[in-house]
């Protein structure tokens, strides 16, 4: 069984990654997974300066899922590229560094220092942070979302990665921008904008008043996504939204998605990527599939 994928230029040892902002920097989960099995790593997002991200709460558990809103919290690409890279790059997979930006010439300048660097597989351009101001407009306009994502592919040889928000009325729209501007591949999705209120203190529970939904819940809006996108451009599709079960990853890959990334299952079932390897082989013997390209973009209309 061969479960190697190709995203564009990135090549992978297997379509199971994990989600930025998830998993930390991979020191924190070093004792607990195997990480050098996993298809990609993806540490937390990060900025050209320090952020000390949104006030308390920062989080909220709802029926289905997890209300965020950290604020892109980070110690600035200066101390991530002296910190964390090193010990990255000697995990023994693949690492996809996320960067977020205010303005085009952040994301280029992101991308430039970023990807010069040994170890770094690929740039995931983070266009669709909802509780930040600035770079969500990156992700709502496609004529935008195609001028930043050319701006970073001209500076940079690394495969670049364009993650887009669901919270746009034409997905598909600013996925072929991103296409458009060169991008290897497409991240679908990001959170999904929402609320929590205590009715008693008659406010809004988390300290930046919204925040991004993610879990079991956004899992149907972000299958919607793929599969619009899925008609609607070339380039490979890297699915997140509500993975925990081999089941779901299936769904995501026939739907359209070459690639998936855990993301909020991290945090109450750390082993869940590893467990999702393990299952993958007899999930594609299923339906006779020998690769994980065999099942890719098959779903029936």
């Amino acid at each position: 069984m061969d479960l190697s994928v190709s995203l564009g230029r990135l090549q992978l040892k297997n379509p199971i990654m994990v989600a930025s902002g998830t998993f930390g920097y991979a020191r924190e989960m070093e004792g607990i997974v195997d990480v050098p099995r996993l298809g990609a790593v993806l540490p937390k997002t990060i900025t050209a300066e320090p952020r000390v991200g949104n006030a308390p709460w920062r989080t909220v558990e709802t029926t289905a899922g997890l209300l965020n809103a950290i604020g892109l919290d980070n110690d600035g690409v200066d101390a991530f590229l002296e910190n964390h890279l090193p010990y990255l790059a000697a995990l023994g997979t693949s690492v996809v560094v996320s960067v977020a930006g205010r303005t085009e010439d952040d994301f280029v300048q992101l991308a430039r220092r970023v990807g010069e660097r040994e170890g770094v597989s690929a740039i995931e351009l983070n266009l669709s942070c909802p509780n930040v101001s600035g770079g969500i407009d990156f992700g709502t306009n496609a004529k935008s979302c195609q001028s930043v994502v050319a701006a970073a592919r001209a500076a940079t040889d690394v495969p670049i990665l364009a993650k887009l928000t669901p919270n746009v009325t034409r997905i598909d729209e600013i996925a072929r921008g991103a296409a458009d501007g060169g991008a290897d591949a497409v991240c679908l999705i990001n959170t999904v904008l929402g609320i929590a209120v205590d009715w008693r203190k008659r406010k809004p529970m988390l300290g930046n008043g919204m925040g991004g939904l993610s879990g079991p819940a956004i899992k149907p809006i972000a299958l919607r996504c793929v599969h619009q996108v899925a008609s609607a451009v070339d380039i490979p599709i890297i699915g997140i939204g509500g993975i925990a079960t081999i089941d779901d990853v299936m769904q995501f890959l026939v739907t359209g998605a070459s690639a998936v990334q855990i993301g909020t299952a991290n945090y109450y079932d750390p082993t869940v990527s590893t467990r999702l390897i393990d299952e993958l082989p007899s999930a594609l013997a299923e339906i006779g599939a020998t690769t994980v390209g065999q099942c890719v973009r098959t779903l029936n209309k």
